[in-house]
Order: structure tokens, then C-alpha cells, then sequence
């Protein structure tokens, strides 16, 4: 044999064994996720036992029976089978055509459940692989800027939540479920936290808007749709999705109707449609969709164990509480004056439940949610300490982009407090900031391709506010003082 044929053997033997390979990876794969009936889309833990016929495709016995049942009571001839002849508008499938047809997506296919084992055996969840309270906000802080209560609150809650679902019930203590509501002005962190934890702890999280959440039987999503969404975050794995966290933002767009002449299908009625999902119960939903309407698999999975977090802004929520707090004393010698809760900034950290409920959310709904804390204003300060302490902050992450071209980026102090001071008008929070210095940046990032010389561009307050220009050093040059080189680069 010759040295290329022996080479091309070689090749062959081994493409042959990467393709075996591929094909044992492939069928591992596919045991793990349960066959789907192609009729009626049930798995096979709830239709049983499925009948496979060519082409690949799975029907379950119910179905089988309720086809031949219905081919024997047609009352039609037989006639000529092979041409369908005594059968009017009926006529042969091919199966090679429903091949593709049947090649359900990965998305839609359900894990299969481990089997149960003993009451006595290890719990689901190992305590000492949950991380302490204080690790959990240690970790918070290396990504949120300030918010002290509200990560100390967010910590406990979810050691608590997790310690109560590796505990055992054997001696009748049953330790509730600790659902929280954030209460918070609209750019101070909410979302940003939930995800930071959800992240530290690698469980599956589902983020929903409750803003595109309706009553059952109306256009928009169905309040089970949340539920869809974790388990889609968890692979389809049913145990899985039943110990994450679904987080609701705009919890506060779904407040009861000041109007109540009309039918309220996004307000109160999705608050009492929700009261089963929080407290704990077992719910039908989709995989692989957000409607029951859709052709696809149902699951059923138990929210007992999931843990929800509510968010919302809760605009004018201050204006409740001042009202409040001004009725103890409005007259007399040492009575309070109405503009003394003005200025306040925080006022937030004072709400209380009957505040919420005023508001338009319903006792059972806030009942279900014993954990409720408010989050601090974005000041001046913590503007500027997000611009460059966090692990992901803007400052750093425009420093990497400017890096790979080679070039130095650095922020003077007054610049960084210009920045914050023009976010801080602006009222929307941390987000401003992102705004702000897209912005300034734009020519600079537009410019600074253009000229291969250039080795380090200084952000100045003169710059932000519109006065002048970056400080532009050339490379192997002392840097400049003055901002006379920034029309070299064209900015």
C-alpha cells in the first residue's frame, strides 16, 4: 500500500469514528428528553408508553386507538385499499413527508424526571453550597453602588428562601415562603440586582414585565406565561425551574383602575390571577411558548418553591405617603408644616403597606408579599462611584473599547462630576449616565481610528459642558497641557 493511500485510510477511519462519535453524543442527548406524542403533543410521563413508526415519529396509545376507531366506524367500503377507491377524499400518507414535520425543536422537548427516591435521602439543595448572607451582599457590592438595606434585605431573603427549601418538614415546622416587593425610583438598580444574585447563585431566573400581563381569555399573556419563561431558563428541567426566581418588573402598572366604569383586564384581575402563583400551586404550562393555544407540550410544575421578586417604580407613591404623614398633626403650636416632607429624597424608605394598597395593589396580592423594603435615591456621589467602581462600569468598559485601538483613555474628577451632575437633572437614574457619555463620545470614538499617533485622549469638564475640547497626547510626547492638539484628531 502506498503512503497516500495509507493516509487516506487513516483519514477515513478516523472521520468514521468522530461521525460514531457524534451519533452516541447525539442519542445521549435525546434520552434525556421525553418522546412527545404527534397528535395530541402530550410526553410520554403523562399519554404513557409511546408507539413509534417510521419516518421517526411517536404516537401515543390513545390516540392509535382513537384512529382506528374512527377508520372502523366511517361505514364506508373498503373497496380497492391500494387506490382508496371505496373511501371518497381520503387517501395514503407519506410518512417520509411528515419527517420534517415531526422534528419537534429542542426548545419544546421536556427532560425527563430523575426518579423519586426515599424521604430519607439528601435533600435537593446542600445548605452548605448556599452561600452566607454576608457573602451574597460581599458579592452585590462588587457590582451595585450603595443600596445597603436593600442588598442586607435581598441576602437574608434569599438564604432564608433556599435554607427553607433544604429543610425537611418532619417536624411539622413549615417555614413560609419569603416573597419580596422593591420599591424604588425608575434607574436606582432593581432589575440590576435581581440579575447580579441570580448570576452569584446560578439558578435559573425569568425576568417578566407585568405590563404585558392580562385576565385569562384576553390578547396579551397569560399570568402562567411567567412561569414559561423560567422554564425555558432552566433547559425545560421541571426540578430545576421549581427552585429559581422569577423576578416582575413594573409590578405597579398592574395597580387597581381609578375608572371602574370599564372591565379592569390588565390591573386588579391579573393581581388575583396571580395570588396562586405566589402562595404555591401546581399550574399547566406551555414549553417552548407562551400560550396554552399553541400546538405544544404541557407541563405541570410547582411554584411552591419558586421564589418571586417584585419591582416597581411606584410613581406618585410619595405623594400618598406625605399625605400620611402630615395627617398626624396639621394644627397647633407643634404642628408639622405641609413642605416638610418636600425636599425629602429618600421618602420611599417610609412606605408602608396601607400606602401600597391606597395605591391600587390589593391586600390578598401584598399579603402574599411580606418583604418590603424601598431603595435609596441616586445622589450626586453614588452617580459619580458608578461611572468607575463597579467590576462592569461605563468608565471601564469605554477604556477597554479605546484599548483596543490602542489608545489610553482617562477621565479628569471634574469631568466624572459633570457627568453625574447632567444625569442627576436628567431624573431617570443610572441610566442617564449611559446616555450622557454616548454623547461626548461619539467623535471621539469616530476620530480616533482615523490617526494611528495618537496615544492617550483625556476627558475634561471644559469638554463635557461644551467649553472646549479632550486633552489629545501623541504617542512618545509629553501629554499637553492645553487643548490646542484636539483639533488634530477633528473633534
Amino acid at each position: 500500500m502506498k503512503m497516500d493511500d495509507k493516509e487516506k485510510f487513516d483519514d477515513t477511519e478516523l472521520d468514521t469514528s468522530v461521525s460514531e462519535q457524534e451519533a452516541e453524543v447525539q442519542k445521549d442527548d435525546d434520552n434525556d428528553y421525553e418522546d412527545i406524542c404527534y397528535i395530541c403533543r402530550r410526553p410520554e410521563s403523562k399519554a404513557g408508553k409511546m408507539i413509534k413508526i417510521p419516518s421517526n415519529i411517536c404516537i401515543c396509545s390513545d390516540c392509535m386507538q382513537k384512529t382506528f376507531d374512527s377508520m372502523n366506524h366511517t361505514g364506508f367500503p373498503m373497496g380497492d385499499f391500494g387506490n382508496m377507491n371505496g373511501m371518497p377524499n381520503i387517501s395514503l400518507v407519506n410518512l417520509s413527508d411528515l419527517q420534517n414535520m415531526n422534528m419537534v425543536p429542542k426548545s419544546q422537548k421536556l427532560k425527563k424526571k430523575k426518579p423519586k427516591e426515599d424521604k430519607k435521602a439528601a435533600p435537593v439543595l446542600d445548605i452548605k453550597s448556599i452561600p452566607a448572607p454576608h457573602k451574597i451582599k460581599a458579592s452585590l457590592d462588587e457590582y451595585v453602588v450603595g443600596q445597603e438595606k436593600a442588598k442586607k434585605v435581598m441576602s437574608v431573603a434569599v438564604y432564608n428562601h433556599y435554607k427553607r427549601i433544604a429543610c425537611d418538614n418532619l417536624d411539622g415546622i413549615e417555614i413560609e415562603k419569603s416573597n419580596m416587593l422593591m420599591v424604588g425610583p425608575t434607574g436606582s438598580g432593581k432589575t440590576y440586582m435581581v440579575k447580579t444574585l441570580a448570576k452569584l447563585l446560578d439558578v435559573p431566573l425569568a425576568i417578566a414585565d407585568a405590563t404585558s400581563l392580562t385576565e385569562a381569555g384576553y390578547i396579551g399573556d397569560d399570568i402562567e406565561s411567567v412561569v414559561s419563561k423560567l422554564l425555558a431558563a432552566a433547559d425545560n428541567d421541571v426540578e430545576r425551574a421549581e427552585h429559581g426566581i422569577i423576578f416582575i418588573d413594573e409590578i405597579d402598572k398592574i395597580a387597581k383602575k381609578k375608572n371602574t366604569n370599564q372591565r379592569d383586564v390588565s390591573g386588579e384581575s391579573v393581581q388575583q390571577g396571580m395570588l396562586k402563583l405566589l402562595e404555591g400551586a401546581e399550574i399547566e404550562v406551555p414549553v417552548g411558548a407562551n400560550s396554552k393555544n399553541a400546538m405544544v407540550p404541557m407541563v405541570t410544575v410547582n411554584t411552591k418553591d419558586i421564589l418571586f421578586i417584585c419591582g416597581g417604580a411606584f410613581p406618585d407613591l410619595e405623594g400618598i405617603i406625605k399625605e400620611r404623614l402630615n395627617k398626624h398633626s396639621s394644627m397647633g403650636f407643634q404642628a408639622d408644616l405641609k413642605d416638610k416632607y418636600d425636599k425629602e429624597e429618600n421618602l420611599l424608605h417610609q412606605v408602608a403597606v396601607e400606602d401600597i394598597r391606597k395605591y391600587g395593589m390589593i391586600p390578598e396580592f401584598l399579603g402574599r408579599l411580606p418583604i418590603i423594603f424601598a431603595l435609596d435615591a441616586l445622589s450626586e456621589d453614588m452617580l459619580v462611584r458608578i461611572l468607575e467602581e463597579p467590576k462592569n462600569a461605563i468608565i471601564k468598559q469605554y477604556k477597554k473599547l479605546l484599548a483596543m485601538d490602542e489608545v489610553k483613555l482617562e477621565f479628569e474628577p471634574e469631568a466624572l462630576r459633570a457627568i453625574a451632575r447632567k444625569a442627576k437633572k436628567k431624573d431617570v437614574g443610572a441610566r442617564a449616565l449611559r446616555a450622557i457619555i454616548e454623547e461626548f463620545m461619539l467623535d471621539i470614538m469616530y476620530e480616533i481610528p482615523k490617526d494611528d499617533n495618537i496615544g492617550t485622549v483625556t476627558i475634561t469638564e471644559d469638554y463635557i459642558e461644551n467649553k472646549g475640547g479632550p486633552v489629545i497626547a501623541m504617542r512618545g510626547c509629553p501629554e499637553l497641557e492645553d487643548n490646542s492638539t484636539a483639533s488634530t484628531a477633528g473633534v
